[in-house]
């Protein structure tokens, strides 16, 4: 089984999106381990629909648009950690986390520790707007410090090269391209744009 994670360094980074793209590309299939909200179309739904591939079952499913362990009290539920195991695939899959790596599922633990139990590579997802670098290179260092094998960081907006390079260098992490603002989200145009990733970088880390 070969899994990647993706990851953001915030909420709305675009880690669906990437996901949705990177799943296509791979033909893997898809898991969200915990949906906070429930109003809108779910993160799986969109992968779902923009990439064509299999989506598996969520572990918890949660009304509240919120952290998962707020959402999770507002309902009365538990998390419980040792439900939340890489399912078994007989291919590749993309794992998709919540807003960042310092998200709590539980009172106890954040996504970060999930991530460092699962030692799967992770993809970072980065806005390229003001403030990136700082929000960047914190989650690549919380990820390092846990253990956890950084493939490299990908980026989406507006091309901001010398930022991207900033984080690059400084952080000696790989830059894996940049999705820029896709004007009508289709498969084609989705796949166009992906075209863009470094998925030779990807495939050999996985």
């Amino acid at each position: 089984m070969t899994t990647v994670i993706v990851t953001g360094t915030d909420t709305g980074v675009g880690k669906t999106v990437f996901s949705a793209g990177l799943t296509a590309a791979l033909g893997a299939q898809y898991w969200k381990p915990v949906q906070s909200g429930l109003e809108e179309e779910t993160d799986s739904q969109i992968v779902a629909r923009l990439s064509g591939q299999p989506v598996l079952p969520e572990a918890y499913l949660l009304n509240l648009p919120a952290s998962p362990h707020l959402s999770a009290e507002a309902e009365g539920v538990a998390i419980d950690l040792n439900r939340l195991t890489l399912p078994q695939t007989n291919g590749p899959l993309v794992v998709e986390g919540a807003g960042g790596v310092m998200v709590p599922l539980t009172r106890q633990a954040y996504y970060l520790d999930l991530f460092a139990r699962w030692q799967a590579p992770v993809i970072l997802v980065a806005r390229t707007a003001l403030g990136t670098i700082n929000h960047t290179t914190l989650s690549l260092m919380a990820l390092r410090g846990a253990g956890c094998p950084v493939v490299g960081v990908a980026f989406i907006g507006d091309p901001e090269p010398e930022v991207e390079q900033t984080i690059a260098q400084m952080s000696q992490v790989p830059h894996l391209g940049r999705l820029g603002q896709i004007e009508s989200l289709t498969p084609d145009t989705l796949r166009h744009a992906f075209e863009a990733i470094d998925m030779d970088t990807i495939r050999g880390a996985l």
